[in-house]
């Protein structure tokens, strides 16, 4: 069943978002030497590493979470010598990415994650109201089965996400444990 005005086109994939959760950092560094593993005919692909100096340094993050600064102020924030890293970095992927909440932003950026919370491997969502992300969701969980793979939804009324996903049309966070 298509959604009605989701055709997806333009997909990310993020690696590395924290420094540390290495899943993502081998993931997306495999499928920048092999690219024509995740490209699809008719849409775009790209296998993106989101902190690079964080990923060097085998650390959650230089300055800050870069997962907690794609907000308003952050960035639209002045470039200056002694600005974040990671602020200048989120502003760099808004560049490439967005503009977060733009018609040009991506259509879906898949951020992949590691935890060591026991939760397996789990899709989380920021928008119960997102047609396509719940369907995706939908035809993930059917692909993998019989393997469980919750789907958490951190929606709430009044909050603004700032992760790094939230730059896309439609964000979606896995984490795996």
């Amino acid at each position: 069943c298509a959604v009605p005005g989701a055709a997806v086109t333009r997909v990310g994939v993020f690696g590395g978002t924290h420094g540390n959760e290495l899943s993502g950092v081998l993931l997306v560094r495999h499928w920048q030497e092999n690219g024509a593993e995740i490209q699809r005919p008719g849409m775009e692909v790209k296998a993106f590493l989101t902190n690079p100096r964080a990923v060097e340094k085998c650390t959650r993050y230089i300055d800050c979470d870069l997962n907690r600064v794609f907000d308003p102020d952050s960035l639209g924030r002045p470039v200056v010598e002694d600005i974040p890293y990671e602020v200048r970095r989120a502003q760099e992927i808004n560049h490439i990415f967005g503009p977060k909440g733009s018609d040009d932003a991506y259509d879906l950026i898949f951020d992949l994650h590691n935890t060591t919370s026991n939760m397996g491997g789990t899709l989380i969502l920021e928008n119960s109201r997102d047609d396509f992300t719940i369907q995706m969701v939908h035809y993930i969980k059917n692909a993998l089965a019989p393997e469980p793979c919750p789907a958490l939804l951190i929606e709430h009324p009044s909050l603004k996400y700032a992760t790094t996903r939230s730059v896309a049309k439609h964000p979606v966070g896995k984490y795996e444990n």
